[in-house]
């Protein structure tokens, strides 16, 4: 659901130094560097530098982990959603971001990690996932605002992602891009129903999006210039927008959108500036981003100790599905 910003060094973590490679390698890895930022799709198969690797291994699992973690702030409203409809609909994203962190982690997957060691770096606190994911869902107009804003971001950072220059990562994103826009529209439509009825729940949607505005915005990741790893993901073609251009895109775009629904958004520095042909937005509070980053958001803790919770609970699936593998070799299966 939400990748690029989620390209953050673990504390322990330095940024990949292209250069520390053997003199023969480093012959290999010019070209590639031209190879990759011409617009080349690499392939699993292909010779890729380390850093590459490293690089691409960090930014796809935490991708899968945050649309893994990203299914529990909707699923505690399940059972309290306001109608069959709803109840249907919610069920269905959630169902689709649990296919989406299947097809991160099986990307991930090719290029040489096993989905066991990025599950280990997930619980034991090593691998990041997306700090919006950190918040709490208070009321059911929550739930439509992840789906309206928070889904909104994440197709605007992961668009540029079907063009990544790792053919296993774009074309996972393509699939995920067309579902996060249906994730998108039902956000939006359960607000429009909400806005359009008493008094109680418009001032319940006002709420949500003064609670989300700001952590959505901090989605997209720190400005270029404070980024570690953005340098060497645009000059491979992984990324292709700067966090900030991707931000801007995101405030426009949503600003436009509030009209419709007739909401407001908490800055007080929001407005239209005909010079740059873009809205003008408020300084974002960097200290509060790097806070829950570092595991001291809201609901950092409660949604770590679900994760790890889930897999131990989920062991005896694992156990049965590994030991009909073994009784039934994938030629039988086929036949079958």
């Amino acid at each position: 659901m939400y990748t690029q910003s989620l390209d953050i060094p673990s504390p322990a973590e330095g940024v990949p130094d292209p250069t520390a490679l053997p003199l023969d390698e480093l012959a290999r890895s010019a070209a590639f560097n031209e190879r990759a930022g011409s617009g080349e799709i690499v392939e699993a198969k292909d010779w890729m530098p380390p850093a590459y690797r490293k690089t691409l291994i960090r930014q796809i699992s935490q991708h899968a982990h945050s649309e893994i973690v990203g299914m529990l702030p909707e699923g505690n409203w399940v059972t309290r959603a306001p109608s069959l409809k709803r109840k249907t609909i919610l069920l269905a994203k959630i169902q689709d971001e649990g296919g989406h962190g299947l097809y991160l982690y099986a990307a991930a997957e090719t290029l040489g990690v096993s989905r066991d060691e990025l599950q280990a770096a997930l619980h034991s606190g090593k691998a990041k996932y997306s700090s919006i994911f950190n918040y709490p869902t208070l009321t059911w107009a929550d739930i439509g605002v992840v789906g309206w804003l928070v889904d909104g971001a994440a197709i605007i950072n992961q668009v540029p992602l079907c063009r990544c220059s790792y053919g296993p990562y774009a074309r996972a994103m393509v699939r995920i891009c067309r579902e996060e826009s249906f994730h998108q529209r039902q956000g939006f439509d359960s607000l429009l129903a909400m806005m359009q009825g008493t008094p109680a729940q418009r001032a319940m949607v006002q709420d949500a999006v003064n609670r989300w505005w700001w952590p959505v915005l901090m989605m997209f990741g720190p400005h270029d210039k404070d980024s570690q790893n953005s340098e060497l993901s645009t000059k491979w073609g992984i990324k292709r927008i700067s966090n900030d251009d991707l931000r801007q895109q995101f405030v426009d775009a949503a600003m436009a959108q509030s009209e419709v629904l007739g909401v407001s958004f908490p800055d007080p520095h929001l407005q239209w500036n005909a010079a740059r042909g873009h809205y003008d937005f408020g300084p974002i509070d960097w200290a509060e981003f790097w806070n829950v980053v570092n595991g001291h958001g809201p609901c950092n803790r409660e949604r770590l100790q679900a994760r790890v919770a889930a897999w131990e609970e989920g062991e005896w699936v694992r156990a049965a599905a590994s030991a009909y593998a073994a009784k039934h070799p994938a030629p039988a299966r086929a036949a079958a």
